[in-house]
């Protein structure tokens, strides 16, 4: 066997010991079958929260145990195929056996990395708002880029991207937005993206001098059904306004635009759809969603200590730094994962620096540091 698919077979095996981890594969079975005797019991709908939590348990595990099978399986097979192949002196099969293992070694790291994803809330809709920071223009216009790199990154995952609301800033770009984003793990995913976001540029306002500009991200879970979050009627102000869009273009003529303060905490948010009625909904849902975060941020301090001291989007509070000029580097300032390609990651690639995040916070040590050890 080639050193480079050798390589891959141990990269694959190295995937299939965390995923066993994760999942406990020594009992796997012997909780599916309490999973099976549960769901059996007549009574179990009479509480159908508790209900669907079992069953949501239930299939997370037959999926893993089902992936942790199918990538056991395929790496044995190819194997063989390999070994059968040199012994007969078949190239072809040979061939077509390594191609299969360096796919199965994409597959096998990909689930390993969707293994992390195990908290409380990583597997719920998430909302996302930036709000641009020191800066004036440049940082508006700084905040429309982010905002930019957020939508293609979620439509290229194939999530549901939904405007909550955008406010334009005076001269261009955007003073904030905010965005619902719908689909499996989604903030699981852009949980690690919370904090201030710095970018180093030829201004392109024609001043022709290199600028800094600041923005923060803010990225909280939907709220489940099941999940009861009271909020005291007296705990908060409601306003309407008239909503509008980029660069101060009135999107309707009536204020239907709802903003919602929540006076102990400080929290403000906002959404301006068409019907006052619905933003009020959907406020009040961010909301919910809004002092959930904080709950989880509470029960997870280490994990969430960046998070949690966010404060104002300006020197001290980066989590990453991109560099247009004089040079083209975007850093996390947390793993120190780094890449030139800094059109590509404008453009949504950021699953390098999502995976570097997230293996850090379940190792606490960065992926370079990982990587380094192999």
């Amino acid at each position: 066997m080639r050193a480079e698919t050798q390589n891959s077979v141990e990269a694959i095996k190295k995937s299939l010991a965390l995923l066993a981890q994760r999942m406990d594969r020594e009992t796997a079975a012997h909780r599916l079958e309490e999973f099976d005797a549960m769901i059996e019991d007549p009574n179990l709908w009479n509480d159908p929260a508790r209900a669907q939590k079992l069953m949501r348990e239930r299939q997370q595990l037959m999926d893993a145990m089902g992936t942790y099978d199918a990538i056991s399986r395929d790496l044995s097979d190819n194997v063989e195929l390999i070994e059968l192949g040199e012994m007969e002196d078949d190239a072809e099969v040979v061939t077509e056996a390594e191609q299969a293992i360096a796919a199965l070694k994409e597959k096998a790291a990909a689930k390993e990395l969707e293994a992390l994803l195990d908290g409380e809330a990583d597997g719920n809709d998430t909302f996302l708002e930036i709000n641009a920071g020191a800066g004036g223009t440049e940082a508006c216009d700084w905040a429309s880029m982010l905002q930019r790199m957020y939508v293609r990154w979620a439509e290229k995952a194939g999530y549901k991207v939904e405007l909550q609301s955008e406010e334009g800033g005076a001269e261009a770009g955007i003073k904030s937005c905010a965005y619902k984003i719908s689909g499996p793990n989604a903030y699981g995913w852009l949980k690690s993206e919370s904090g201030v976001h710095r970018l180093v540029r030829i201004s392109p306002f024609g001043k022709g001098t290199r600028e800094t500009s600041f923005a923060s991200v803010w990225v909280y879970p939907v709220v489940d059904d099941n999940i009861d979050i009271e909020v005291n009627p007296a705990d908060i102000r409601i306003d309407t306004y008239r909503s509008s869009g980029a660069g101060g273009q009135h999107v309707n003529t009536t204020d239907s635009a709802v903003r919602i303060t929540h006076h102990p905490t400080g929290i403000v948010v906002t959404s301006s759809e068409k019907s006052q009625h619905q933003n009020r909904d959907i406020a009040m849902k961010a909301l919910k969603s809004r002092l959930y975060q904080m709950e989880l941020d509470k029960r997870n301090a280490a994990i969430n200590e960046a998070h949690e001291n966010k404060g104002s989007a300006g020197w001290g509070n980066q989590i990453r730094s991109y560099v247009l000029q004089p040079y083209q580097m975007v850093k996390d300032l947390r793993t120190q994962y780094e890449t030139s390609d800094t059109q590509g990651v404008l453009d949504g690639d950021l699953d390098g620096f999502m995976a570097a995040t997230l293996a850090m916070q379940v190792s606490g040590k960065s992926r370079a540091d990982a990587q380094g050890e192999d």
